[in-house]
């Protein structure tokens, strides 16, 4: 037996093992979000804060994250509609032929989310999980668990290190930065973040790992629960429409008006991106993303009647984002609305050095992603103290920030909260999927800690610039 059939052997074992764990013990998202409420208020309450206080300040952030939310909804939607055209189904169609076996399947699944998520971790899941849908029908022995995380991995990994980093992109922003952050860092450009040297590799190597761990982590058939399993049997998306029946159907069934509305979207967009400020780059944001999805939907579904069926389908797959954002805004309100965030940001400098500061940021990231798991807005709320730490322990503020991209992300793998797109998709459970999320924690956290903290030491201080 070789070492690469032992590793293989083992890592399929961990795999099946971890996953069917979870699914037998991983609660419903719902529950996961109700429980952090729950944990995040305990803890308030043993470190000082005033009961009352924070279930005002709970109450409150309810509905902070309904923008979001909202935006979150229309990136389900918009990426269903798009793949289901007709020019990106032959696309998918043509890609899912190329893997041979289950576990080549789920490696070009995993490069494909990684790889995806970089450009826009909004896109990556939907059209991941799509391609997954595709695959379940073409590749015998699909295990559909270890795919669906696959196609989920990039949101777990490598996301924030990319173009689809908030973070870095607000850092880079003078007019999106908030004064009192910016009177801390300064202005923070995306060459001392994203395309630093070390953050490069670091997501070329989290890339590889994560990879290489879906591939060596997959099911034998024999073992692998497929799509049919679950009682799902994915139908190619219908082409053709139904013969109109009325005279009152004729503008569902013609391209004039979906033309029409797709070239005065198009003016808009092309009026964003060459005015924006900061450059066409910084004109992309989840707004502009889901607008441009929806102006292509619109011309790729051709008639008005295909888009809607489209958009109906589409919907199901939304409910739990619904309902579950706006719970953890609760969680979001607790640690911002009471002294929870400050306390916190004190301990982190008393106990941090210069040569410990990188390891115990990641860590703290790592941490805080399980009850705020939202890369933008959980910046704000560390940024000021994270940053003011750093200037004091004289560390690259630029690494400062990958840091936090590179550590926030892990939580992602086992906490649902940016999973719901796709596993509406999909059609599966959070349980479902965490057990190879636990997987890849286990094997990229000490990763990510590692280069952490071994390039923090490498780079040099460079003060902020205002």
């Amino acid at each position: 037996m070789t070492v690469r059939t032992l590793s293989e052997g083992r890592l399929a074992r961990a795999g099946v093992t971890l996953s069917n764990w979870s699914e037998r013990w991983f609660p419903d998202p719902l529950v996961f979000a109700l429980a952090g409420i729950v944990v995040v208020f305990l803890i308030g309450v043993a470190a000082g804060e005033k009961p009352l206080d924070l279930a005002v300040q709970g109450g409150k952030g309810f509905w902070s994250l309904i923008p979001f939310t909202m935006q979150m909804v229309m990136i389900i939607v918009g990426g269903y509609v798009v793949a289901s055209t007709p020019l990106v189904q032959r696309a998918m169609q043509k890609l899912a032929d190329v893997p041979k076996s289950p576990r080549q399947a789920i490696a070009l699944v995993a490069l494909f989310s990684t790889t995806t998520s970089l450009i826009s971790w909004g896109m990556s899941p939907v059209l991941s999980a799509l391609f997954v849908r595709q695959l379940s029908q073409r590749v015998k022995g699909l295990d559909y668990r270890a795919a669906g995380f696959a196609a989920y991995l990039g949101g777990g990994t490598v996301w924030a290190l990319g173009l689809s980093s908030s973070a870095a992109m607000l850092m880079a922003t003078r007019s999106a930065i908030p004064p009192k952050l910016f009177g801390i860092s300064g202005l923070i450009p995306l060459t001392s973040t994203i395309f630093l040297w070390p953050s490069l590799l670091t997501t070329a190597v989290l890339i590889v790992t994560g990879v290489s761990v879906a591939y060596l982590s997959a099911p034998a058939a024999a073992k692998a629960r497929t799509a049919e399993s679950y009682g799902l049997h994915w139908e190619p998306f219908p082409l053709d429409l139904e013969p109109r029946s009325t005279p009152g159907e004729w503008l569902e069934y013609s391209p004039l008006l979906t033309v029409l509305v797709a070239a005065l979207l198009s003016v808009y967009l092309l009026d964003v991106f060459r005015t924006s400020p900061q450059g066409a780059l910084a004109a992309l944001d989840l707004n502009t993303f889901n607008l441009i999805f929806i102006t292509a939907g619109l011309l790729l579904q051709w008639r008005p009647k295909r888009f809607l069926r489209a958009v109906m389908e589409a919907v199901p797959g939304t409910a739990g984002v619904i309902i579950q954002f706006p719970l953890y805004a609760v969680i979001f309100g607790m640690i911002v609305g009471t002294g929870l965030s400050d306390k916190a940001a004190r301990l982190l400098i008393s106990a941090s050095t210069h040569d410990t500061f990188a390891l115990l940021v990641a860590i703290y990231s790592a941490t805080l992603g399980v009850f705020i798991p939202s890369g933008g807005s959980k910046w704000i709320i560390e940024a000021p103290y994270v940053l003011q730490a750093a200037i004091e322990h004289r560390v690259n503020l630029g690494w400062v920030v990958q840091i936090y991209n590179a550590s926030e992300a892990l939580p992602n793998m086992i906490n649902p909260f940016f999973m719901l797109p796709l596993l509406g998709i999909l059609r599966l459970r959070a349980r479902d999927l965490v057990g190879y999320g636990l997987l890849q924690v286990m094997v990229q956290a000490p990763i990510v800690f590692f280069l952490c903290w071994l390039f923090a030491r490498q780079l040099p201080f460079i003060p902020p610039i205002r």
